[in-house]
């Protein structure tokens, strides 16, 4: 049963970094929380209490982007120092190291299925690797100017790219052709990526907007103008319907992308907030910031128990009304059981609306550090908890939003039959199931064929050694 709309809540914070944090990602089961730091080092946080954060070292310079590959057996980090590491991430911290770009490496995104990754640089390229053995395999280059971030499509057969040449670039990933370039006048995008269902794309901008594009008919579905300083970064919700942002004016937004309104402003950082990230289920979301801390929320928008245990976001009733003078808009859903619908054709309009207040209450830890490992990890010691005064959010926003293309409707508006398109749905979640389970496999089997490397390279060593002491 779908609860009532309730405000985020701020349930833990991390410290342990000692510059700004970049960037941060949800492992898939939610034990584990990655951020990379402009301090050169990539920290695991474990979200169960009393267990340990690691630190790893590799990195000669900052790093600038992180992500848990779908399984979450590897971690990918890249950084300002022209390389990736791809992490297996416990406590020995294991990586894999190689030069990715002949620039500083902004970005690194794993494929859905994680058997490759796309990395975006300051050389101007964007390029993209198998996880397995490291293997180039293509580059796209047609960006003038630094590439900021590049992110696979949920299908994978598209990629993202945005740069400081004032272009978001749609790339087809089989032909390795540029789609479509779309223009920022303004500013440049920080930060792009993909709605859950294929169907959109979102950019953080430096000009304080967010814009939403249909990658169809290539038009502005939305734009933004909530924040007063650069948006660093942003992130859907899995089932599409809310995106957060995170800005240097030191603030987080929430907004409701179905009826294109500003739901919350969330304080809690101390300055600029540089990353932001919901958790696979959407349960919860993470953000960093340039005051060194990591932040953990509850999203609580619209969450439903469902019979598994785990928890959801759905929509109800009242998260789909339409505003007024406004006809209801959806984007498509990626869930089973919602009904996609495309965006209305509307001219533009303006409304105001007062943000709910949001309050959270803080919760600090503390850590002592030992070393686990001389030159890659530190472990941290469990965290305790204390309580803090809550942070109050309240806003007035004008927000605006256009909306453009034909109304079209699918399933019950005289599309499949019922039975049918629940017989597809079942059919789909296995085979999601199954692409899971095979890409959970492969990693297993890469980390297997990394470890029995080390192992004969040890034995060479070994063998070199003796050899040695036998000729003295």
């Amino acid at each position: 049963m779908a609860s009532a709309l309730s405000d985020p809540t701020l349930e833990r914070h991390f410290k342990g970094h000692r510059d700004t944090v970049t960037s941060v990602d949800f492992s898939c089961n939610m034990k584990q929380i990655v951020t990379g730091s402009m301090d050169s080092c990539v920290m695991i946080w474990n979200m169960k209490p009393q267990m340990r954060a690691y630190r790893f070292d590799g990195h000669k310079d900052a790093v600038l982007s992180v992500q848990f590959s779908p399984s979450g057996h590897l971690v990918a980090s890249a950084s300002r120092d022209k390389t990736v590491r791809l992490w297996v991430p416990s406590m020995k911290a294991e990586s894999t190291v190689f030069r990715a770009h002949t620039g500083t490496v902004r970005s690194v995104n794993f494929s859905g299925d994680g058997q490759v990754v796309v990395t975006a640089s300051d050389d101007k390229t964007i390029k993209v690797w198998t996880v397995h053995r490291q293997k180039f395999l293509f580059s796209l280059s047609q960006h003038i100017n630094w590439v900021r971030c590049a992110k696979f499509s949920p299908d994978d057969r598209l990629i993202v790219s945005s740069s400081d040449d004032k272009t978001i670039k749609l790339w087809d990933k089989n032909s390795r052709e540029c789609i479509h370039s779309f223009y920022e006048h303004a500013g440049y995008a920080n930060h792009v990526d993909f709605h859950p269902s294929g169907t959109c794309i979102a950019a953080a901008s430096t000009d304080n907007s967010v814009k939403v594009w249909d990658i169809r008919s290539y038009k502005m579905l939305q734009h933004y103008q909530v924040h007063s300083g650069v948006v660093n970064s942003l992130s859907f919700h899995p089932m599409g319907n809310f995106l957060i942002t995170a800005s240097t004016d030191s603030t987080m937004k929430v907004l409701d992308v179905v009826e294109g309104k500003l739901l919350y402003t969330l304080h809690g950082h101390q300055g600029p907030v540089t990353c932001v990230a919901f958790s696979r289920t959407g349960e919860y979301f993470s953000s960093g910031g340039s005051d060194e801390q990591v932040m953990v929320w509850k999203s609580n928008f619209d969450s439903a128990e469902c019979s598994n245990g785990i928890t959801l976001q759905r929509e109800t009733a009242s998260s789909l009304q339409a505003p007024p003078a406004s006809p209801t808009t959806h984007f498509p859903l990626r869930t089973h059981s919602s009904v996609i619908r495309n965006q209305t054709s509307e001219p533009l309009k303006h409304f105001n609306r007062q943000d709910s207040q949001t309050a959270a209450n803080t919760q600090s830890y503390s850590q002592s550090r030992s070393h686990s490992r001389s030159t890659h990890s530190h472990v941290y010691d469990s965290p305790s908890t204390s309580s803090a005064p809550p942070h109050q959010a309240q806003t007035h926003s004008l927000w605006q939003h256009s909306l453009q293309g034909q109304a079209q409707s699918h399933g019950s508006d005289g599309g499949l039959p019922p039975g049918l398109a629940r017989t597809l749905e079942h059919i789909i979640g296995q085979l999601d199931i199954l692409t899971q389970t095979v890409s959970m496999l492969e990693q297993r089997l890469t980390v297997t064929e990394d470890k029995l490397k080390e192992c004969l390279e040890n034995q060479i060593e070994i063998g070199m050694h003796l050899q040695r002491r036998e000729e003295a």
